[in-house]
């Protein structure tokens, strides 16, 4: 009996070398097989390559390529269409790329349904809603109205699940399904495409997170540079990888090292001793926006040299008191001090001067940089405080101290890859010599390996320069790998605080531990398909 997906020797060129090489897989109806590597190694790419969706110019070259007999590589593009959507699903990484920024996102999940289906207008609207409460999607008819850029990431992503799954499709190609979403929604998608396994669909997962795919694949393939280089069973692989490429891999997940323990080989920085005093206080916050109450009485100390970690699900109010924290916007009660002096309550005349004293790097680190400028502008304007855009010896130093070199200071950020995006945006931080540094989702873009390098990076200039870090992430194990103290949020509220390594250990609140518990980790079996051996 033929396989329900078939691969072999799959090439895809574009104007230079080939991106990936001799690649070759099998899928069955029912299985979860997950591709693994840096950025760059080709798994994207393969993944496209099955929809036509390789990109222009590409050159898709195979001994075999077959879906359900169906001949992929001289597949007419009518043909193709035909299949995705309806039998081929497609959960694409930008969530907001793939939205139409013009169109409801309920128009854009009901449109599989409208091209291979029979319901009615009416009754494609009930499935809609069906679709956005089976993918974990709050308020679901509100959501349907709204356009993509009235909604977070994770709202988006689950906007692009709910479309690819609307005709549940044989075979669903999952593109970081999960990368935007915090660790109980995940839970939630995971679940989900558990279901659809269960019930028959091949899913060919493509993620970063070895942990997810330590939840839900059955078999995995590691690429690097284009090629497959290990494979298996994805418990063995993970558990003794064979090949220095997969271990590298697997150490730099930062989940069971403890704080301070180094994720890469690189040298460690001395450790500057630093004076115990608060840098960062919050008493009593209080954000209203309407009748909706975003922080409601939230406390926390930051103190120097020290990492106060914050978690909590999507809409829990962390980037909002990260918003506070950076007086970009004002509470409506309690205090934020900076270096014990007022800092929320008073005028943005009077903070300015203070402002290079706190410093913030963010989630996406290509849209915190100025497309306009190249990467020595960005670093003279930050040393400068606005003063000059004529790059200097500070500046070379200042890329040197985030591990890049001096030829990047003409390029522009576009031209970097999402490591070196971070590590500009990292550089640009600690220009101005700040006390305290916001980080918001900082590194739940990268993959692990980059990942690993930016969180010792992170570690190595918080040991260097006696740094404080506000660090907000939705990755428990980077929490707890990167943080001394922590605070849990829930609908505004601080339900826990205390150190970090006690809150992980021994959670005493009912939330916490369901947070804990939710998170995906590296050697939780996948759950076994109906008919296969116990």
């Amino acid at each position: 009996m033929s396989p329900l997906l078939e691969v072999r020797d799959l090439s895809v060129g574009f104007a230079g070398p080939r991106v990936v090489s001799g690649i070759s897989f099998e899928m069955e109806p029912g299985e979860c097989l997950a591709i693994v590597g840096e950025s760059g190694s080709g798994k994207s790419v393969t993944a496209r390559s099955l929809l036509g969706l390789a990109g222009e110019g590409a050159r898709v070259e195979a001994s075999a390529l077959r879906f359900d007999g169906t001949d992929l590589l001289h597949a007419s593009p009518r043909r193709l269409r035909s299949l995705r959507g309806r039998d081929i699903g497609f959960v694409s990484q930008g969530a907001l790329v793939a939205l139409d920024p013009l169109r409801p996102v309920g128009r854009e999940i009901a449109d599989p349904l409208r091209l291979h289906g029979t319901l009615s207008v009416a009754e494609r609207r009930r499935r809609v809603v069906e679709l956005l409460t089976e993918v974990g999607v709050p308020e679901p008819e509100l959501r349907a109205s709204q356009r993509p850029g009235e909604l977070s990431g994770g709202l988006r992503q689950r906007a692009v699940i709910a479309s690819a799954i609307a005709m549940r499709p044989r075979l669903l190609v999952a593109d970081e399904p999960t990368t935007a979403l915090d660790t109980t929604v995940q839970a939630g998608i995971l679940d989900l495409l558990e279901r659809l396994r269960a019930d028959g669909a091949a899913i060919l997962l493509i993620s970063h997170d070895l942990a997810v795919v330590s939840r839900l694949a059955s078999r995995l393939l590691v690429m690097e540079r284009g090629r497959v280089v290990e494979s298996g069973s994805t418990a063995t692989v993970l558990r003794s990888p064979e090949h220095p490429y997969t271990r590298r891999l697997v150490a730099a997940v930062p989940t069971g090292h403890p704080r301070w323990s180094r994720l890469t080989d690189a040298p460690v920085e001395p450790l500057v001793p630093a004076r115990r005093e608060s840098v960062l206080t919050a008493s009593g916050l209080v954000r209203r926006f309407g009748s909706r109450v975003a922080v409601d009485d939230v406390s926390f100390r930051l103190e120097r040299g020290r990492t106060l970690g914050i978690v909590g699900e999507s809409g829990s109010g962390k980037t909002t008191v990260a918003r506070l924290a950076l007086a970009l916007d004002r509470p409506d009660a309690g205090e934020v001090t900076l270096l014990g002096l007022p800092w929320s309550s008073t005028g943005e005349g009077e903070r300015r001067a203070r402002r290079p004293r706190i410093g913030a790097i963010y989630q996406d680190a290509l849209g915190s940089l100025d497309p306009r400028w190249t990467v020595g502008q960005i670093l003279a304007d930050a040393l400068s405080r606005g003063r000059s855009r004529r790059a200097g010896p500070d500046a070379v130093a200042l890329l040197a101290q985030v591990g890049l070199g001096p030829e990047l200071l003409r390029r522009r950020p576009r031209l970097l890859s999402g490591g070196q995006q971070q590590r500009v945006a990292i550089a640009r931080a600690i220009a101005p010599r700040p006390d305290v540094i916001i980080c918001d989702e900082p590194v739940s873009s990268l993959d692990v390996s980059v990942q690993a390098q930016v969180l010792d990076l992170l570690d190595d200039l918080q040991r260097s320069h006696g740094l404080s870090y506000l660090f907000i992430s939705h990755d428990l194990g980077v929490v707890r790998h990167m943080s001394d103290d922590m605070i849990v949020m829930r609908a505004g509220r601080v339900v826990e605080s205390g150190g970090a390594e006690t809150i992980f250990s021994a959670p005493r609140h009912e939330y916490t531990r369901a947070l804990i518990a939710s998170a995906p980790r590296i050697g939780r079996e996948p759950r076994a398909r109906p008919g296969d051996p116990s």
